[in-house]
C-alpha cells in the first residue's frame, strides 16, 4: 500500500502518518494495532522486530500471524494459571519452547520434502516429462 492509502485508512493526515511510519510520530499500541489491521500484518511481530533486530520477521509473520497466535496462547495460559505462572520453572519453559521450535522446524522440513518427493515421483506420469532435477537430454529408462 502507498503511504497515502495507509494514512487514509488510518484516518490520519499523510504527514502525521509519515512521522508515525518513520518512528518520529506519537506511538501507541492502539495505533499499531490499527496499522496492522489496515495492512493485514501482525502487530506483535512488529513489536518483536525491536528485540529480534530483524525487520524481516514482521514480514514473515504477516500472513500467518505467528506472534498474535503466540500472544493469544500466552493470554490463555495467564487466564488458566494466573498467579501460578510464577511456579513454572525456567528449565520447564526452555524445554517446552525448544520442543515447539523443533516441531515447527521439522514440520516445515517434512512438508518441503513431501512436496519435492511427490513431484519427483509423479512427474514421469505426464507424457514427455522428465523427473524433476534430471538434466535435459537424458531420459530415465525403466528397469
Amino acid at each position: 500500500m502507498r503511504s497515502s492509502e495507509v494514512a487514509r485508512a488510518l484516518d490520519m493526515p499523510l504527514r502525521s502518518y509519515e512521522h508515525f511510519e518513520s518512528g518520529r510520530g506519537r506511538f501507541t499500541f492502539d495505533r499499531l494495532v490499527r496499522f496492522a489491521e489496515v495492512t493485514n500484518s501482525d502487530p506483535f511481530a512488529i513489536i518483536a522486530v525491536l528485540a529480534l533486530k530483524s525487520p524481516e520477521f514482521a514480514l514473515r509473520c504477516a500472513d500467518n500471524k505467528l506472534m498474535t497466535i503466540l500472544m493469544i496462547a500466552m493470554s490463555e495460559l495467564n487466564e488458566e494459571l494466573g498467579d501460578d505462572i510464577a511456579f513454572l520453572e525456567p528449565g520447564i519453559l526452555i524445554g517446552a519452547f525448544t520442543r515447539v521450535v523443533k516441531d515447527l522446524t521439522e514440520h516445515i522440513a517434512k512438508r518441503d520434502l513431501f512436496a519435492e518427493t511427490w513431484l519427483k515421483e509423479r512427474s514421469t506420469k505426464i507424457q514427455g516429462a522428465r523427473p524433476l532435477g534430471e538434466p535435459r537430454g537424458r531420459r530415465r529408462t525403466r528397469e
